[in-house]
């Protein structure tokens, strides 16, 4: 399959919103992933979210990697999710105009899935909720250095994906959220944070557990 890869900018709530589009060319869904934090390094470069990316695109979906706000071209200033959530919410609505009506896939990495719980929420509350989502170190409760999350509610065909060895966002905090929502967590042995040398198992996991 033969990948179109294009840089976008859009508008958004905040002003312009820089994004990468990966196109499989005919799509059967749109996938909207979100990068990590943007006030520690996060960017829609970064290789968990690249690797969410190209693992929809290969299963035909239009998958879009925007900047949150302040990183690369995308104007605004960081909001700790409540505007991320209004800007995720723009890029969808214009991949909707862009590509068609089609399912939407959710999938974020440590602040970003924190993010698409909440885009997921909103999704649920307009009455379009998403097809499913994909959380990988997803930022839950108190994490050092930064603050604390108050993680949403998912539905239970969420795939979360954690690390036994994120330093980042200790294991405990995610099995801590999934508990009362009785949500299965996927612990990779010996990944950390940043999944080194274990971002092909995110690929697989994916790949096996999506409903063809």
């Amino acid at each position: 399959m033969k990948l179109i890869e294009e840089k976008l900018l859009i508008d958004g709530p905040a002003g312009k919103i820089d994004l990468i589009v990966e196109n499989p060319g005919a799509a059967r869904g749109i996938a909207l992933i979100a990068h990590p934090h943007p006030l520690f390094g996060g960017g829609n470069t970064n290789k968990v979210a690249q690797t969410l990316a190209r693992t929809f695109a290969r299963m035909e979906y239009v998958a879009l990697r925007p900047n949150f706000r302040g990183v690369g071209e995308s104007e605004g200033v960081h909001d700790e999710g409540r505007g991320e959530t209004d800007d995720l919410l723009a890029v969808l609505a214009e991949a909707k105009r862009r590509y068609g009506d089609l399912p939407v896939a959710l999938a974020g990495f440590s602040f970003g899935a924190f993010v698409q719980t909440r885009v997921a929420k909103a999704l649920v509350e307009a009455g379009h909720p998403a097809q499913r989502l994909v959380l990988v170190g997803t930022a839950s409760g108190y994490v050092e250095g930064t603050r604390s999350y108050d993680t949403e509610a998912v539905p239970g065909d969420t795939i979360v994906i954690h690390g036994s060895e994120d330093e980042t966002v200790p294991l405990s905090n995610v099995l801590e959220w999934a508990k009362p929502l009785e949500l299965p967590v996927i612990v990779v042995p010996g990944a950390d944070h940043f999944f080194h040398r274990r971002l092909h198992v995110i690929r697989e996991i994916i790949t096996r557990a999506w409903r063809h």
